[in-house]
């Protein structure tokens, strides 16, 4: 995926693909019966309905001009039995391309998903959520009429063509040549065109990609457009990305509408041509009046397909640039995973060890630097240091969301990278600034990462970090529904929803992120006792701005200058007068 912003389009303008389709055809060969099934049907249904001009033709030469009224009956009612019946096989076959579709897509959305959610935190750094989220939602909508109607109907379309061809020629051949006459027009249309159809669709995939992701990331962000007050300033620019999409939209339609415009022209032309050559030019008896008829009513069943499949080419053309998105998501590399015989991390002490570690988001630019520092079992380590010297990098290391560039990281003499993923991490109790709360109950959101835990654990937790209280205030307790990232929970009421989370884990090795940054001091000194007894026996990482709230911390780290500047308790960097002492120092006085 390209690495841009919601005002930057994403270049559609790959050449056609043939290898994205075949990759395509292993999600249609699941659906393989089905589609056979609604094939067979679709020509049942053509057939009988090509069936019509021929009845027509007997009975305007034959039946009528012999006054033979019960023939009439019978014929009549046997026009009306062959469209009654091409109804009921074109809803049967309409209902199982359906389902066929919608299996199509259920498939793709989850491998999808599933592979967004292994995706590594790097992969969303430098991404807008809106333009992901189209790839998820919009673009596999796009992509799965394509796979199922889209295969059936071409089928089924070049059938039409030859089934109405030998029915033509078996009617009549000089009238079927006139219907044929108009063919190269049609082509010679479609071929000036199409290049600008296609760079036009991807055009309106552009700019609907970018209204998405701004249209996201303004929702987001409402509180903080409310409070500087953006809303005018905010509205022009969607205004801006809203008019970009309605004029592709419009300059879209304006070619699509070339195509049905040029075909009912064509037909209308050609049907006069039939009546002009059946009954001017044509010898008498060559042609009767029933022929004629006749003729004219395939003439216009031909070009129908002839319609029909000109909008297959281009929904096809653009489904497979959507189809390269998809896989190109799809083939993004799981750079953080388990190698090859990883093997499953034993319940651990907590040790922790950087081992001349080195790291860098971006080659050629290290936050970190040949980091070696050892942690005991049930430490607990203070990292501050200004911002971005690289405090979350080193406690993101340790949890592998990012790989190490050199070194090692090993955690009770265990190399992290070595070990399956989720034996590191559902040993780890991770708490951020911004506490992210799911759409569910309080309950629910407590129990979100062990789902075995009982309502009186949940409670217990609760209760350990001074979240109890308020919990109950609500009219359902823990039972009541809070809203996509707790919308109606204060900043310290998430945060102390999170430590429940986290105890409740029960984590061997626990980081804290600026975790109680947005609790009142009121709070956090109730917190406290329960703080201390979340931290009991585990190794912990704790980064605070606050750095009264570290003072009682085994080991203190300065982290600076790509590494560990200054290490140390509180008494002993105190007592240095280094960059720690001048740090506290600096914030004393300003409290």
């Amino acid at each position: 995926m390209a690495r841009n912003k919601f005002d930057i389009d994403e270049n559609l303008e790959s050449p056609f693909d043939i290898r994205h389709f075949r990759r395509a055809l292993v999600y249609i060969k699941r659906q393989k019966k089905p589609m056979i099934i609604a094939l067979v049907l679709s020509a049942f249904s053509a057939g009988i309905g090509l069936s019509a001009p021929l009845i027509l033709q007997h009975v305007v030469d034959v039946t009528i001009p012999a006054k033979e009224t019960a023939a009439l009956i019978g014929w009549s009612g046997l026009m009306l039995a062959t469209i009654v019946v091409s109804v009921i096989l074109a809803t049967i076959r309409s209902r199982i391309m359906t389902r066929v579709g919608q299996d199509i897509i259920f498939e793709i959305r989850t491998d999808l998903f599933k592979h967004l959610q292994e995706l590594p935190f790097q992969y969303y750094d430098d991404r807008p959520q809106g333009k992901i989220l189209i790839r998820v939602v919009n673009y596999v909508n796009s992509v799965s009429d394509v796979l199922s109607n889209g295969i059936i109907n071409f089928i089924l379309e070049i059938l039409n063509l030859l089934f109405i061809a030998i029915f033509m020629f078996a009617v009549n051949v000089q009238l079927s040549l006139v219907i044929l006459a108009g063919l190269p027009v049609f082509i010679a249309i479609m071929m000036l065109i199409k290049t600008r159809q296609r760079r036009a669709w991807q055009a309106v995939s552009n700019k609907s990609s970018n209204l998405n992701a701004y249209t996201q990331e303004s929702i987001s962000g409402i509180r903080v457009t409310q409070i500087f007050t953006r809303e005018k300033v905010n509205e022009s620019t969607f205004t801006r990305l809203s008019t970009n999409y309605r004029k592709e939209w419009m300059r879209t339609m304006y070619l699509n509408f070339l195509v049905p415009f040029s075909v009912d022209n064509l037909a209308t032309i050609v049907g006069t041509c039939i009546f002009l050559v059946g009954l001017l030019t044509l010898e008498p008896g060559a042609a009767t009046f029933g022929v004629i008829l006749a003729m004219s009513g395939y003439a216009a069943r031909f070009w129908q397909p002839i319609l029909n499949l000109s909008n297959i080419y281009n929904s096809f053309i653009n489904g497979v640039a959507y189809l390269e998105r998809i896989f190109e998501t799809l083939d993004e590399p799981v750079t953080v995973s388990d190698v090859p015989k990883a093997r499953e991390l034993p319940p651990i002490q907590g040790n922790v060890t950087f081992d001349d570690v080195t790291f860098a988001y971006d080659p050629g630019h290290n936050i970190l630097e040949h980091l070696n520092f050892n942690v005991k079992a049930g430490e607990s380590i203070a990292l501050v240091g200004p911002t971005g010297a690289g405090k979350t990098t080193i406690v993101n290391l340790i949890s592998r969301f990012y790989n190490i560039t050199g070194g090692k990281l090993l955690i009770d003499g265990h190399d992290i990278a070595e070990v399956k993923l989720k034996s590191l991490r559902s040993q780890m109790g991770i708490m951020l600034q911004d506490s992210f709360i799911f759409s569910g109950t309080i309950l629910d959101n407590i129990r979100y990462g062990r789902l075995d835990a009982t309502e009186e654990e949940i409670i217990a937790a609760a209760k350990t970090v001074c979240a109890d209280d308020f919990i109950r205030e609500f009219e359902n307790g823990y039972k009541t529904e809070v809203n996509e990232r707790g919308s109606k929970l204060s900043q310290g009421q998430k945060q102390l929803i999170s430590f429940a989370r986290t105890l409740l884990a029960n984590p061997r090795i626990l980081i804290l992120d600026e975790a109680t940054s947005s609790i009142d001091a009121q709070t956090e000194r109730l917190l406290q006792k329960g703080l201390n007894e979340l931290l009991k026996g585990r190794t912990s990482f704790i980064i605070a701005h606050r750095l009264s709230t570290i003072k009682n911390c085994d080991r203190i780290m300065y982290v600076s200058d790509r590494g560990i500047a200054e290490s140390g308790s509180h008494d002993e960097l105190m007592a240095k007068r280094g960059r720690y002492y001048k740090l506290y120092t600096a914030q004393k006085m300003e409290a």
